[in-house]
């Protein structure tokens, strides 16, 4: 009886710790979507409260003034074009090294992993040198260049932790009936893979898309500002209304709430099988 009181009161103390931990991270966007949801003038009077009726006036504002539509293609045109390169790449370099087993795969995997824990800022110059020599800055092509190759150690480790966890037997009976290499990959493995990759789709394109020094250093000065750069400089100008930088704010991380509800139940199983593996 005395262990089972135990047990619920850990249970209780558990469940009230996660709910306000839930709290204090849904505390910031409650802010964000009710300030940018209702006027200025409405501030003074109830801060905290909702809105009475929704008043989009700062969003269209802020669409129109930071000409945010340019800003989103461009970080949408990076995010898609890098993140498809890192699908590519890793799910081939993944699967070689899951499945080939021997010394040189495994010092491969490990010149990987260690690109996980080296910091990117210590090549940051040399980057930028070598982006500067074959005439890519202001160009969105040096951003395309530099996230696969940032985040492909990350891509590697977790397809390859994934493909571990796969039964071969699908691959086995694939090359029997005549099926080569490319084939099994392709029409066997590819589509297995199908959960990690919705892990791999957040968690990159998360990054790319809020990623704000990159963008500032290689595209500073041409018409190719991605969304964090055109906002950080919306709030410099407009930091007197703050209608403006919430509303501008708000449209700037639609898109990424929408992406990650639609594939959140991949990304949970893609880290399930990742840890089984």
């Amino acid at each position: 009886m005395a262990r089972a009181r135990g047990f619920a009161l850990r249970a209780a103390l558990l469940e009230t710790g996660m709910l306000l931990t839930g709290v204090v991270f849904a505390f910031p966007l409650y802010l964000l979507l009710t300030l940018a949801l209702k006027p200025q003038s409405s501030w003074a009077s109830d801060p905290l409260g909702l809105p009475t009726q929704l008043f989009f006036g700062n969003v269209t504002a802020a669409w129109t003034q930071a000409h945010l539509a340019s800003a989103m293609l461009t970080s949408a045109l990076v995010v898609v074009a890098s993140t498809v390169i890192l699908v590519v790449l890793g799910a081939l370099a993944a699967y070689w090294i899951a499945r080939r087993v021997g010394r040189l795969s495994y010092g491969v995997y490990l010149f990987f992993i260690a690109g996980m824990i080296l910091p990117f800022q210590l090549a940051l110059i040399p980057l930028y040198s070598t982006m500067r020599e074959l005439g890519l800055l202001g160009s969105p092509a040096s951003l395309i260049l530099f996230y696969p190759g940032l985040k492909l150690p990350l891509t590697i480790f977790l397809y390859a932790g994934f493909i571990r966890s796969l039964s071969r037997s699908y691959e086995e009976a694939a090359s029997m009936d005549g099926a080569n290499q490319w084939q099994v990959f392709w029409h066997v493995v590819l589509p297995m893979m199908r959960p990690i990759t919705g892990t791999v789709v957040i968690l990159n394109g998360v990054f790319i898309w809020n990623d704000f020094l990159t963008p500032l250093l290689y595209l500073s000065g041409s018409r190719w500002a991605t969304l964090p750069v055109v906002i950080y400089t919306f709030v410099g100008q407009e930091s007197g209304d703050m209608g403006l930088v919430f509303g501008g704010l708000l449209v700037a991380m639609t898109p990424v709430l929408i992406a990650f509800f639609v594939l959140q139940r991949h990304m949970i199983k893609g880290f399930a099988g990742g840890l089984k593996g």
